[in-house]
């Protein structure tokens, strides 16, 4: 079974990701970790994220496992590493490149065809997984995507203003809404849910719901 969520940068796909796969026992696949690792992998190599061959191959070649509260390249343990401002923007700049998506999403298929799987992103419903079970179009407003935002980057440490990270969380939405190669977009068939005046809690036990309403089987995923 596949559980899609998409949305923009913010609205808390991962967390709620995160808590579903726990609560469904099912596999949690972050997609931006995935993007993340590339171009870490690709910094570390002093490969520009806008050399579009190079970065295709960093790609292919990427050897990436996710398991619980962590991701693994090549071997090592980088779940820290992708999560520093610079990694974060050079991933929304490979993402943008056809062939590091074909890459990726080939990857997250294959992860996707092993096991029960919740998976996050932005284009999930759409390309990855355009026949999934279950797909959600998570959303919240600006200003809430924002402060969020910030609030999880100052717990990691982070010093960055509201305005700078408002800025940057604007341009990131421009591209990811306009890039040529499975931009974000709600697929018809998901289901929208704006996540602005909810909890945490409130937003799970939605989405709960709506899967436990397509299980046909009988299981209890409680």
């Amino acid at each position: 079974m596949v559980v899609a969520i998409d949305g923009p940068a913010g609205a808390g796909k991962s967390t709620i990701a995160k808590k579903l796969a726990e609560r469904l026992r099912f596999t949690y696949i972050d997609t931006g970790a995935m993007y993340r690792a590339v171009a870490l992998w690709a910094l570390r190599q002093n490969v520009s994220w806008d050399d579009m061959h190079r970065m295709e191959q960093l790609a292919i070649a990427a050897q990436i496992e996710l398991s619980p509260g962590h991701i693994r390249l090549n071997g090592e343990d980088v779940t820290e590493a992708i999560r520093t401002p610079e990694v974060s923007n050079g991933a929304s700049k490979v993402a943008v490149i056809p062939g590091v998506r074909r890459a990726m999403v080939a990857k997250q298929r294959e992860m996707g065809e092993r096991a029960n799987v919740v998976m996050e992103g932005r284009d999930i419903g759409t390309v990855v997984f355009p026949d999934a079970d279950v797909k959600i179009f998570l959303d919240a407003n600006p200003q809430e995507r924002v402060r969020r935002r910030l609030r999880d980057v100052r717990a990691q440490g982070e010093n960055i203003s509201e305005g700078q990270l408002a800025a940057e969380m604007k341009e990131r939405d421009r591209r990811d809404s306009t890039r040529s190669d499975a931009p974000l977009a709600q697929a018809p068939d998901a289901v929208y849910l704006d996540s602005t005046p909810l909890s945490l809690d409130e937003v799970e036990e939605t989405i709960l719901k709506i899967v436990r309403s397509r299980v046909t089987n009988g299981k209890d995923f409680s």
